[in-house]
C-alpha cells in the first residue's frame, strides 16, 4: 500500500443527540448555515451512498486503492435510524478491501447488533473510533469498546469538555488517541492542562497521541484564547505535542505494520 490519500463518504446524513458532547453538534450548525430543508435530527440516505463502488469514465474507482475513507462524519454509522441501510454498506466495505474505512461513534453500545455476520474479530480494513467527551462517557463507553471485536481501535476525546483519565483502557490494542476542542460560537472552553494530561497518559502507555484541534476557546496558563475556525487545526499542530505520529500523520502502531511490510488492508 503506497497511497495515503484521504476521502470522505457519508452514506447518510442527520443524527440524533445522545449525550452532552452533542449539545452544539457541528452537523446541526452546518445544516442551519446552509439552510437545510430537512431537520438535522432526521436521518436520510445521501446521493453518495454507493461512492465506494463509483467509477470514473475511464473505468477507475473514484476512491483510489489505498485511500483512507472517513465514513459517516455527518451522522453516526451505528445510528439506529440507519439500520436498514447499514448491511449494504458493510457489503461495499468488504468488497473494497483495498480501502481503509474509518468511522467514529458515540454509540459503541450498539456495535454488536450492527455487525455483519462474517465480522469475526473485525475486518482488517476497518478502523473504529470510540468518541468520549468527559469522564462519565469514558467510564461508560470505553469498557464496551475495549471488549469489542475490532482489529483497529482509536479513542476520540471530542469535544473535550472535561478532564479525562483514559489510563485503564490504554494498551497496545489502542492505535491512537485524538483530542479536540469544541468549535462554534457557543463552544465550551478547552483547558490545555486537560490535553497535556491525556498526552502524559498516552506516553506512559506507549499509545500515539494527536492534538487534532484547539476548538474555538482555549484556556492556557490562565489566559483565554478565542481561535477562529480557520486556525484551530493549525494552532493545535503548532503546539508540537503530538506523540508517536509520523510525518504523514500516521500513528506509530500503523507505521510499524507498514515498515514491516505487513498488510493493513
Amino acid at each position: 500500500m503506497n497511497s495515503f490519500s484521504e476521502n470522505s463518504w457519508n452514506p447518510w446524513h442527520g443524527c440524533t443527540k445522545i449525550s452532552d458532547g452533542c449539545r452544539y453538534c457541528y452537523v446541526y450548525r452546518q445544516d442551519e448555515r446552509y439552510g437545510s430543508a430537512v431537520e438535522s435530527s432526521l436521518c436520510r440516505k445521501t446521493g453518495s451512498f454507493k461512492l465506494p463502488l463509483a467509477r470514473t469514465r475511464a473505468g477507475e474507482y473514484k476512491l483510489a486503492p489505498g485511500s483512507m475513507v472517513y465514513t459517516c462524519f455527518t451522522s453516526d454509522f451505528l445510528l439506529q435510524d440507519a439500520d436498514i441501510w447499514r448491511g449494504e454498506c458493510w457489503e461495499m466495505i468488504r468488497y473494497r478491501s483495498d480501502l481503509r474505512f474509518c468511522f467514529f461513534t458515540k454509540r459503541i453500545d450498539r456495535l454488536e447488533q450492527c455487525l455483519p455476520p462474517d465480522w469475526g474479530d473485525g475486518y482488517d480494513n476497518v478502523i473504529i473510533g470510540c468518541t468520549v467527551e468527559n469522564q462519565d462517557r469514558a467510564d461508560y463507553r470505553l469498557p464496551i469498546f475495549k471488549a469489542a471485536p475490532i482489529k483497529h481501535k482509536t479513542i476520540i476525546v471530542a469535544p473535550m469538555i472535561g478532564s479525562v483519565n483514559l489510563t485503564p483502557w490504554l494498551d497496545d490494542t489502542i492505535e491512537e488517541v485524538s483530542v479536540s476542542g469544541e468549535s462554534g460560537q457557543e463552544a465550551r472552553p478547552l483547558r490545555y492542562e486537560w490535553v497535556l494530561s491525556v498526552r502524559r497518559q498516552c506516553m506512559e502507555a506507549g499509545v500515539s497521541f494527536l492534538f487534532h484541534q484547539t476548538g474555538a476557546t482555549l484556556i492556557k496558563d490562565g489566559k483565554t484564547y478565542h481561535i477562529p475556525r480557520s486556525a484551530q487545526l493549525s494552532q493545535a499542530k503548532k503546539a508540537g505535542i503530538d506523540f508517536g505520529i509520523g510525518t504523514e500523520g500516521i500513528p506509530a502502531a500503523i507505521m510499524k505494520r507498514l515498515t514491516k511490510g505487513e498488510s493493513y488492508d
